[in-house]
């Protein structure tokens, strides 16, 4: 007689994600869509930490060049255009705007490096790069008399917390499951991982046969003191801080200034009314949960846009700052700003042991084909399908790059009460979902009560369908209207979001 067979026990997930920032999003969405069972799990609000902290660029790092980093800068540029074509409503093109000067970098060196930008990944949607004389050019008036010429160039400008938040909803859609407010405490590995949750006080287990760490500047804190994996990761933490303040010009286009210390500065129209200056870098240490602009930075990025705009900044004009860490791959560089952006894949698959995959660096251009990267490290131990996303557009955005005018138009037609403003962002924000929101009402009466520009219609999507909970997560992530509200508005809108979770 036989012995008894083994029981067999299947994990409740093929992979677990910790981490709700743009890598985790992207990585769930794609393995959702390559038939996984997926579970990510983000201790806060999505994008809460680094990525609704960056400079909201899509782009291929010019400065990058300066470094060699031809490979990484190709796969941004390569990206950058993909991007534009699967999220074209939350991601615009930008043209900036770079004086010319004797300094740090030639003019020569300038558009030698614009040359190599425009050739390196494969540019078909984007204008060139051309040169521009600042004394006749509109671009020229906001600045200094001195900046005689310079030159102007492409990339692009995105809204980063809202790309997360769109992977996840995507990832959803194809059977993700995804847990906000949702903490790991503790994992035990053997054949699969059983990891221990806690959902804001309530405890839980989950299993997966694989877990992926793409937890940001917390990586280093999972691996050591929630995995118990030994050893000093391969870390460097860098703050990054950006100050806004009223807009100090009238076009659409960027600025990227250099300054004295080698550092770029970036001047960005930021919304209707407002410009974003941006950004640091500094080596950070200090609690995670608590990072803000220090007074020295905000006086350095003030000095900075000093050197070149007319009209002066100063630290009492700020509107708002905000600062995020980013979790660089510790390749040795003494500054902060010459770590590399590259990522880095690190995969501990030791016989007989679930494997783990931990996520050092990158950047919100290239969080595709990190995805696909590390899906493809995994996939002899998962069967998968192939990837897919490169032509997939994200909720929303399956409308051509260039249209966003024309589905203006078309949203001011179908609810003629929105004036031109509010159509705008309502389509910058959800695309080709508005009609989710704002369905077949004929009148403003029918989506109050509002609060300010926002109304309980958005708000209740929001809410049901992005998991937005708090207003910090409504005002701040999923839009930018912190900048507009009164005081009494958002006080309206915490009271009514309240009314709605009970």
């Amino acid at each position: 007689m036989g012995e008894a067979a083994q029981p067999v026990f299947m994990a409740d997930y093929d992979l677990a994600i910790v981490g709700g920032g743009i890598n985790g999003a992207g990585i769930a969405r794609d393995a959702a869509g390559r038939g996984l069972r997926v579970l990510l799990v983000e201790q806060h609000d999505l994008a809460s930490g680094t990525s609704s902290a960056s400079t909201k660029l899509i782009h291929g790092g010019l400065r990058y060049l300066e470094h060699r980093a031809f490979r990484l800068v190709r796969e941004a540029l390569a990206e950058r255009e993909v991007l534009l074509g699967i999220a074209p409503h939350i991601i615009r093109p930008l043209r900036f705007v770079l004086p010319a000067y004797p300094g740090p970098r030639s003019a020569l060196l300038l558009r030698f490096g614009l040359f190599l930008y425009d050739r390196l990944g494969g540019r078909k949607l984007l204008p060139a790069t051309r040169t521009l004389n600042l004394r006749k050019d509109p671009a020229g008036a906001p600045l200094q008399p001195r900046y005689r010429y310079g030159f102007e160039y492409s990339d692009a400008q995105v809204d980063d917390s809202r790309l997360v938040v769109l992977n996840a909803v995507d990832a959803a859609a194809r059977g993700a499951v995804i847990r906000t407010r949702t903490r790991l405490t503790g994992a035990e590995r053997g054949p699969e991982w059983r990891l221990r949750l806690d959902a804001s006080g309530a405890r839980e287990t989950a299993t997966a046969r694989m877990l992926i760490n793409a937890a940001g500047p917390w990586a280093g804190v999972v691996l050591q003191k929630i995995l118990s994996v030994p050893g000093r990761p391969p870390l460097r933490l860098v703050k990054g801080s950006h100050i806004v303040v009223r807009k100090l010009f009238d076009h659409g286009r960027g600025y990227i200034f250099q300054n004295p210390d080698h550092r770029i500065v970036f001047a960005l129209p930021f919304g209707d009314d407002h410009t974003l200056i941006g950004t640091t870098d500094e080596d950070f240490k200090g609690n995670l949960d608590v990072v803000t602009p220090e007074p020295d930075e905000i006086d350095y990025l003030c000095g900075s846009v000093n050197r070149y705009f007319r009209t002066r900044v100063a630290p009492e004009q700020v509107v708002w700052s905000f600062a995020g860490v980013r979790s660089l791959y510790d390749d040795g560089a003494g500054r902060p700003e010459d770590v590399t952006r590259d990522y880095h894949l690190v995969i501990d698959e030791a016989s007989g042991r679930a494997p783990l995959l931990t996520i050092y660096g990158g950047k919100i251009t290239t969080y595709r084909r990190l995805a696909e990267a590390a899906l493809e490290s995994l996939s002899h131990i998962v069967p998968m399908r192939p990837a897919w996303t490169a032509h997939a557009p994200l909720p929303g955005g399956n409308i051509p790059w260039d249209s966003i005018e024309s589905c203006v138009d078309e949203a001011c037609g179908t609810w003629p009460f929105l004036n031109r403003a509010e159509a705008h962002r309502l389509v910058r924000a959800y695309g080709t979902r508005l009609p989710r929101i704002l369905g077949v009402s004929k009148s403003r009466d029918e989506l109050a009560p509002w609060f300010g520009p926002l109304s309980a219609a958005e708000v209740r999507y929001l809410m049901s369908q992005e998991w937005t909970r708090s207003p910090e997560d409504l005002l701040w992530r999923r839009s930018k209207l912190g900048l507009v509200l009164s005081v009494p508005e958002r006080d309206a809108l915490a009271a009514f979001m309240t009314a709605q979770r009970t």
